[in-house]
């Protein structure tokens, strides 16, 4: 994989108590127009119900369809992006965000 392929990002997130999901709802409102601008995919988000073979209980999991490692680079350096990233580190105890290859 070269930085000008497609990839797909996996996102697994741990909210705060009190209060972390609705503020993740809040970074998702704003930073979705700028992943646009920058050519991501928000696929569909899912709630995990239970690890059937090993440990794992993020609140919530998604993939963004990137165009690029190039562009991803470019997205989180740019300045919009930059001044609300804030509300998602005030929403998350823990994350995991993991580029992924289709293999199709």
């Amino acid at each position: 994989m070269n930085s000008e392929d497609k990839f797909y990002m996996l996102n697994a997130l741990w909210f705060k108590p009190d209060g972390g999901r609705e503020k993740y709802q809040e970074y998702l409102r704003a930073a979705g127009p700028i992943v646009l601008r920058f050519g991501g995919r928000p696929l569909p988000s899912f709630k995990p119900f239970k690890a059937v073979i090993g440990k794992f209980d993020a609140d919530l999991i998604f993939f963004v369809e990137w165009p690029s490692w190039t562009v991803f680079k470019q997205f989180m350096a740019d300045p919009d992006y930059q001044a609300i990233v804030h509300l998602r580190e005030e929403a998350i105890t823990d994350s995991l965000l993991i580029r992924c290859q289709r293999l199709d």
